[in-house]
């Protein structure tokens, strides 16, 4: 192993090739890794931000808010389940917003507007007045600020921004958080065939007790009419969730592949040009197994050195994207997996050589070098 890191002091050139293209690897994955957590983020947000365990949707509404809808009736059954300790309704209608007060505006800011009783995360207890809303910090890049007023639809329904709160985007959108009574307001005057009436919403969030076992007691207590899920069930249920989780981990499953592949073809090359040196190393005593852990070594130190150059391009990408222009987020957790990953298939890539390192004979080996 001593032998293996000298090398790499010694003659770093002779890896330099194999670490360019691992580097550009790295980068590509922590970015694709980085865009998934974007795009995730700016769909799930409102989902997340959430403070209760379970969403309960009509039976019909196949997991979505816009099909959804639940009766007063129905809501007192889900009330009273045992383990149910709170419920509110949630509704939520997508429209335009033309920030200022003229109707004609032409720049239009895509939100979605959301009616709640219990406050997710960071919103207050009590929702704002009528007319108020509060909006998710992603809109400050629309040139939205405390104090705007926001003509939502093509009814140009006002509604006037108090304040901000953090990740809570919706289906890409940003969104705004108000009363139950300002959301159907604002539905009933430009969707009016979406609009509900008297005490209806569109979904429950639900605190309980037991979770999971609450859920199946619900849809029980209410005869069949609710779908109860979990909250990671219903953010997972979000439309283009699932998808977009499925391709981008293809596609990263593809990457490491060719990183095992560069590191697999790299190592081969090195080791038959090695084919000498190590019979000579065999000949005083190293063993195949000392070799190998060799060519392991490098391949690790070599994929560690790519790895946070790519690590440190994506933190630097993620810092000189303006916010709002492209959903990539560069966590740690996401950066630290990718890094795994590279280091998986550089320990498997080199793999590929120990057959070669195992089978040299020292005595030809010496003698076809000289």
């Amino acid at each position: 192993m001593r032998i293996a890191l000298r090398e790499l002091r010694r003659r770093p050139g002779r890896f330099a090739v194999a670490a360019v293209i691992l580097t550009l690897i790295a980068l590509l994955l922590m970015f694709l890794g980085g865009l998934l957590d974007g795009l995730l983020a700016s769909s799930t947000g409102a989902y997340r931000a959430q403070r209760a365990d379970l969403v309960v949707y009509s039976d019909d509404a196949q997991d979505t808010l816009l099909r959804s809808r639940i009766t007063p009736e129905v809501r007192d059954q889900v009330a009273a389940v045992e383990g149910v300790d709170e419920v509110g309704g949630l509704g939520t209608v997508q429209l335009g917003g033309r920030p200022g007060d003229d109707p004609d505006g032409d720049d239009l800011v895509a939100t979605a507007l959301f009616g709640y009783e219990l406050a997710p995360r960071g919103l207050p207890e009590e929702p704002p007045g009528p007319g108020t809303v509060v909006a998710d910090s992603s809109l400050e890049a629309d040139g939205v600020e405390e104090g705007t007023t926001l003509l939502l639809g093509p009814a140009r329904t006002p509604v006037e921004v108090v304040g901000f709160v953090e990740d809570t985007r919706y289906s890409g959108q940003g969104s705004l958080w108000g009363s139950l009574d300002t959301w159907r307001e604002v539905t009933r005057a430009n969707r009016p065939g979406e609009a509900v009436g008297g005490d209806v919403v569109q979904a429950l969030v639900v605190r309980t007790e037991g979770g999971e076992d609450v859920a199946g007691a619900i849809d029980e207590a209410t005869g069949g009419a609710t779908d109860a899920l979990t909250l990671d069930a219903a953010i997972e249920a979000l439309p283009g969730v699932s998808q977009q989780r499925s391709t981008f981990n293809q596609i990263i499953g593809v990457t490491v592949v060719i990183a095992l592949v560069v590191v697999a073809l790299f190592f081969a090359l090195i080791t038959v040009e090695r084919t000498a040196l190590y019979g000579i190393l065999k000949a005083v005593g190293a063993s195949g197994a000392t070799l190998f852990g060799g060519v392991v070594t490098q391949a690790v130190v070599v994929t560690l050195l790519a790895s946070a150059v790519g690590a440190a391009a994506a933190l630097a990408l993620d810092a000189a994207i303006p916010p709002g222009a492209i959903p990539f987020t560069a966590t740690p957790g996401r950066l630290l997996s990718s890094v795994a990953l590279l280091l998986v298939a550089a320990v498997l890539g080199s793999a590929f050589s120990l057959r070669r390192v195992l089978r040299i004979d020292p005595a030809s080996a010496i003698g076809t070098a000289g």
